[in-house]
């Protein structure tokens, strides 16, 4: 009588991939990307640094920074030569003042006035105290002081003639402006990143309505908005700085 060869278990191939075996809860089952412990709890988000994504509040990277001080140097330097661009400059103003009635363009330019700006960002910082984030609000404060330091000396400097008044010097960059990219942007950083379209908004119309109102050239807009630019990545620095020196409990 033939004997019957007994069955015998199956044995692993030996080009099987060291990898499937490796962590799997059973022989001969997948490793699966899921059945491994992370190394970080998931959804965790680390902190980048300045200028990079996940920071809080959010600054431009270094390429939108690079651009802005780029942008800052050739337009000054065409204010202070009256260089093409400059020249340009003057003739789209004069093509655009008045082209709105003037309460309104006023109305818009108010909203870069220290009176209507400071409040704002003031209650923003109140807030952010009251919650525990009074180094934010430190930085927010000497970011909107670092404004007339920085905007002063540079109106000096290059004393520029208004569109409406050329008999008068000192209107680049704007003032007004910049103001108004501190203020709103840094009380947004403040209360909730949710408000820095509002906060674009109104620093948008702040800028707009100067132009259209004559009391400044577009070029001392675009000067300001690159200035304050930096003014708000360096405040943000030394937030993310504070923050991350912070124990946490």
């Amino acid at each position: 009588m033939r004997e019957t060869p007994r069955a015998e278990p199956p044995q692993p191939r030996p080009h099987r991939a060291s990898a499937h075996a490796a962590g799997a809860s059973c022989p001969g089952t997948p490793h699966r990307s899921d059945g491994r412990t992370p190394h970080t709890p998931r959804g965790a988000r680390r902190t980048g640094p300045p200028g990079r994504p996940g920071t809080t509040p959010p600054v431009p990277g270094r390429p939108a920074l690079l651009s802005a001080l780029v942008a800052l140097a050739v337009v000054t330097w065409q204010v202070l030569v009256h260089g093409p661009l400059a020249r340009l400059d003057e003739r789209v103003s004069r093509a655009l003042v008045d082209t709105v009635p003037r309460p309104l363009s006023e109305l818009a330019s108010d909203l870069g006035n220290l009176p209507v700006a400071l409040p704002v960002l003031g209650c923003a910082m109140a807030y952010a105290v009251w919650r525990g984030r009074w180094r934010a609000a430190l930085c927010a404060g000497l970011a909107m002081a670092a404004v007339p330091l920085l905007v002063v000396p540079m109106k000096l400097w290059t004393a520029r003639p208004g569109p409406l008044e050329p008999w008068a010097h000192g209107y680049y960059p704007s003032g007004h402006t910049a103001t108004a990219l501190v203020a709103y942007f840094g009380a947004a950083f403040l209360v909730s990143n949710r408000l820095v379209p509002v906060a674009a908004v109104l620093t948008a119309v702040t800028g707009t309505g100067l132009v259209l109102r004559g009391y400044h050239w577009p070029l001392d807009v675009v000067a300001s908005l690159c200035l304050g630019l930096w003014i708000l990545a360096v405040s943000s620095s030394c937030t993310n700085r504070s923050s991350s020196r912070t124990p946490t409990g």
